[in-house]
Formats: C-alpha cells, sequence, structure tokens
C-alpha cells in the first residue's frame, strides 16, 4: 500500500477537524476527566471498527444506495444528538453535581454516585459507540474515502482491515490529544456554575448538530 502514509494524513485531518465526537470527548473531560474521555474515545473507536467492518459487507452498499435507509440512519442520528443536547441542557444542574463540581452553597464537592452502568466509564464508552453508530455520514466516508486507498492487486480484506483499525487508532490518539487540552482548563471550570455552563453550551451545540444532521442530504 503505497498510499497508507497519504491515507493516515486525510485520515487524521478528518479526525481532528470539530464535530460531535469532539465535542462529545471535550466535555467527557471536562465534566469526568482523563479516564471518561478515554472511555468515551474508545468508545467512538468501537463504532468506527464495527462501521468500517460493515462497508466493507454488501451492509454498507444497502445504507448507501437506499434513501429510505439513510433516511431512517439520519433521523435516528439527529434524534440522538438532540437526545444528548436535551440532557445536557434541562439535567444541567444534576449532571454538574455529579460530577463532582463544587456546589455554590456548600462550597464542597458533591459525592459521585457509582452504579453498575457508570463504573470504570462503561456509560461514556457506550455512548461513544452510539454516537459513530447513528452518524450517515460515516458510513458514507468508509465507503468513498477506503476504495481510493486499496491497491486492487493486494489482498482487499487485509488492507481494509488495515485502514480500518488504523483510524480507530487515529480517533483514539487524536480525541485524547482533545481531551488533554480540555484537562488544561478543568480546575477553572471546576466549579459548580462552571461545568453548569459547560453543560449548557455543549447542549446547544449538540442540538445544532442534531438540526444539521436531520437537514442533510446523501
Amino acid at each position: 500500500m503505497a498510499d497508507y502514509p497519504m491515507f493516515l494524513l486525510f485520515a487524521a485531518l478528518t479526525v481532528l477537524s470539530p464535530g460531535p465526537g469532539v465535542l462529545f470527548t471535550v466535555g467527557n473531560a471536562v465534566n469526568h476527566g482523563l479516564a471518561g474521555a478515554f472511555a468515551g474515545s474508545l468508545g467512538i473507536a468501537a463504532g468506527a471498527l464495527i462501521i468500517g467492518t460493515l462497508s466493507m459487507t454488501g451492509v454498507g452498499v444497502v445504507l448507501s444506495s437506499s434513501p429510505l435507509a439513510f433516511s431512517v440512519l439520519k433521523y435516528a442520528g439527529a434524534a440522538y444528538l438532540v437526545f444528548l443536547g436535551g440532557r445536557l441542557i434541562w439535567s444541567g444542574p444534576r449532571s454538574a453535581a455529579q460530577s463532582g463540581a463544587v456546589m455554590p452553597e456548600t462550597g464542597q464537592g458533591a459525592v459521585r454516585r457509582e452504579d453498575g452502568f457508570r463504573c470504570r466509564g462503561f456509560r461514556q464508552g457506550l455512548e461513544g459507540v452510539s454516537l459513530q453508530l447513528t452518524n450517515p455520514k460515516a458510513v458514507f466516508f468508509f465507503l468513498s474515502v477506503f476504495p481510493q486507498f486499496i491497491d486492487p492487486r493486494q489482498e482487499t480484506v487485509r488492507q481494509s482491515a488495515l485502514l480500518v483499525v488504523s483510524y480507530a487508532v487515529l480517533v483514539v490518539g487524536i480525541h485524547m490529544g482533545y481531551a488533554a487540552c480540555a484537562g488544561q482548563v478543568q480546575r477553572p471550570l471546576s466549579s459548580y456554575r462552571g461545568r453548569l455552563w459547560v453543560n449548557r453550551i455543549s447542549g446547544l451545540a449538540f442540538l445544532l448538530f442534531g438540526g444539521m444532521m436531520a437537514l442533510a442530504r446523501p
């Protein structure tokens, strides 16, 4: 694969571009620290692995060629983004308190409630997978971009697997870079009011992304 370095550059630029995934990772970094951001980025990478694998089969072709399938996936993705945005906005006080923010009344950090679903970042990971799987643009990315970097004279399956895994690794690496940058401002935003505004702004951004996805065309 002579074009492999070019693919890495193209994929890195794609992952670097701000979008719902980056916003999701930054929000996790501010609210849950690097551990939460890492769990979420692993979920996004796992979703990319699933979509990449399906795109190499007939499922990806069906999704890309069927207007109905595209519409179903598009509106499901838009609805999920709106759900995430609405949850951040309207449950802002509760989520800010549960993230360990300092309460203005007491000056003490709230006690975190850990249950089986949230244990070890499981919730962030699952949300990352869902975010990626409901993104129709991801399917079209794998179907339209990947074939351009595959040499038909070599084994196709092995090349495709290399590209998909490389993309997933880039997702984790680049998103953790975003998380590290967000971690630098985590302390100034550690107050209850600071995290409350972060959640509200992130929620509005998710609503915007959801609206844009709903209006997107194939």
